[in-house]
């Protein structure tokens, strides 16, 4: 039997005393409710929580993302590093800047993620949908027009899936009109989005009966607006040197084939391992290029390759304590 003593209301210590065996206590930390906000501005329009299931729902995410502390630590760190390539991006497509955190609940912003439906990048596009915006899939073929494997897969190229990415925001708000419908067929597809509009009768998201996975995912996007607006507020304290800092490169026009990968690094003074980390789209030790397509191969410098040398900036002041 346990009984639960509270020492001090003012720190929310608890302390369990376990009463059948030597009465040794057990410190827990203190699990705190969240506050919900009334409303929040999200890309550009007022959003109210005040309707029960629209609180109970942000609740829910906002709730799971404080509490899963090493996934959230880890995106705002890798938030420094990838927002500043991403958002001039959003910003040239007149896309609304809180879309940055729907790639944080795509991805965790992890350029490699890929996923059971076969989605790849930081958007996680699949890839008939990277295909139709133009994202190039290829595998090196043999003599005999044989695959030998993917050679090039542009779902993982940083800038070119993020344009990708606006480009399919954009052609969906000309069909939806406001941001969460937009962000709901993100996630179900805009032919399963618009089938239930229609159905429901409803223009927004908001209104419509989701399976869960879609009825989730606009709350947690919003969710992670609100912690990474300020993180202090929901527990997380990050310094400025434990931020991930995006790298500076050289460019390297390649538009013949690469017979080896490593050895065409080495000649450029980084390891295989380090082209492969900067330019995720290389899929292969090797590369061939029938068409004499230019590739833009990202070659970091090696001041940005060391902690100790690299330029560290910090994309929002409000993300870190000193």
């Amino acid at each position: 039997m346990f009984v639960a003593t509270m020492l001090s209301c003012g720190d929310s210590k608890v302390i369990a005393e376990n009463v059948n065996e030597e009465s040794t206590p057990v410190a827990f930390s203190p699990v705190i409710n969240p506050e919900i906000p009334a409303q929040m501005q999200f890309a550009g329009q007022t959003i109210s929580f005040d309707r029960d299931d629209m609180y109970e729902r942000m609740d829910r995410e906002l709730t799971s993302m404080i509490y899963t502390h090493g996934t959230t630590l880890l995106l705002i760190k890798r938030a420094n590093k990838y927002f500043p390539i991403m958002a001039p991006i959003l910003k040239k497509h007149g896309v609304p800047m809180d879309f940055l955190y729907l790639a944080c609940i795509e991805s965790t912003l992890d350029i490699r993620a890929y996923s059971p439906a076969k989605a790849a990048g930081i958007w996680q596009f699949i890839p008939s949908t990277a295909k139709e915006f133009g994202l190039e899939i290829r595998d090196n073929l043999n003599a005999k027009g044989r695959s030998e494997g993917a050679c090039v897969d542009e779902r993982y190229h940083i800038e070119k899936e993020t344009d990708a990415a606006c480009r399919y925001f954009k052609k969906a708000y000309a069909k939806y009109g406001n941001w969460e419908t937009v962000m709901a067929s993100y996630n179900a597809g805009q032919a399963g989005i618009s089938r239930r509009l229609e159905t429901q009768q409803v223009k927004s998201s908001f209104d419509l009966h989701l399976v869960t996975e879609t009825s989730r995912y606009v709350f947690r996007i919003m969710a992670a607006k609100l912690i990474f607006e300020n993180p202090q507020k929901y527990g997380f304290f990050i310094k400025r040197d434990q931020l991930y800092y995006p790298a500076e490169y050289k460019v390297v026009k390649v538009s013949g084939a690469v017979e080896n990968w490593a050895t065409w690094a080495k000649s450029n003074g980084i390891t295989y391992a380090q082209l492969r980390e900067h330019n995720p789209w290389i899929r292969s030790d090797k590369m061939n290029n029938p068409a004499g397509k230019v590739y833009e191969v990202k070659v970091p410098t090696k001041e940005s390759v060391h902690r100790s040398t690299q330029n560290k900036p910090v994309y929002n002041e409000n993300w870190v304590v000193d």
